[in-house]
């Protein structure tokens, strides 16, 4: 009576056997777990965003109602920061979309693993996917190949309220810090830095930096435009350069195997 089952479970290790015993409830007390360490960082800058936000004009019910509806921290800084400049409305807009497109490639990587999903739960999915959910989640999908597709929900919603809900709550903070805060004390530094802070870790390829270099120099080259329009040029040339130097060190690859 025990052969198909341990057929089914042949080749498993220790770890996969239990990752495929848990409850949906258990997966996404899971995924809660391991997405908690990111508390320590989406604190810091949901409270900078609230902070910057408050400084930029904007009170608590738009603040709120930003976090909300985005719920992309480096999509909302962009936005914050145009808005500051004194931006067209479709500039913010369209700058804030382009920041936020790499969700765009995060959710078809998804799609063999969770697009069996019931409809509310992928738009569900849709709506709460940020940088650190999808990490998680793709590296756990990938090492736990045989989940079942409500385990992997499961999982994916764990992280929401490790990852989603602290920066709401961080935002929450940083507008009451950002109130106290007097007005003679100058905020200008906070957006560079935090930029920088987003942007540094990434910097671990040479594609990475070949796209970085290039995003430079361009936004350099044409700061002479007005509403920030230079971005729109530097950054699909950054894209670009990134997409090439990846290409070229893949054929690379191949040529020498």
């Amino acid at each position: 009576m025990n052969a198909p089952v341990d057929s089914l479970h042949s080749g498993l290790t220790p770890e996969q056997l239990r990752a495929l015993q848990r409850s949906p409830r258990q997966c996404a007390r899971h995924g809660f777990m391991q997405a908690l360490p990111f508390v320590l960082v989406l604190l810091p800058f949901g409270m900078l965003f609230g902070v910057v936000a408050s400084d930029a004009g904007l009170d608590l019910p738009q603040i709120l109602g930003f976090t909300l509806l985005v719920l992309a921290g480096a999509s909302q800084f962009t936005a914050v920061q145009l808005m500051t400049d004194h931006a067209p409305a479709l500039v913010v807009i369209v700058s804030a979309v382009a920041v936020n497109l790499r969700m765009a490639m995060y959710s078809a990587s998804l799609v063999p693993w969770l697009g069996t999903a019931p409809a509310r739960d992928r738009a569900w999915l849709a709506y709460v996917l940020v940088d650190q959910n999808y990490a998680l989640a793709i590296q756990h999908f990938e090492k736990h190949p045989r989940l079942r597709v409500e385990q992997r929900v499961a999982y994916f919603f764990g992280t929401i309220f490790a990852t989603c809900v602290p920066w709401l709550i961080a935002t929450l903070l940083g507008v009451w810090i950002g109130n106290a805060i007097p007005e003679s004390w100058a905020l200008d530094f906070a957006m560079p830095v935090t930029f920088i802070a987003l942007i540094a870790p990434m910097l671990r390829s040479i594609p990475h930096m070949a796209a970085a270099l290039v995003a430079v120099v361009a936004a350099l080259a044409f700061a002479f435009l007005p509403s920030g329009l230079g971005l729109f040029i530097a950054a699909p040339l950054a894209m670009l350069t990134g997409a090439a130097v990846e290409t070229l060190m893949e054929r690379s690859k191949e040529a020498r195997a």
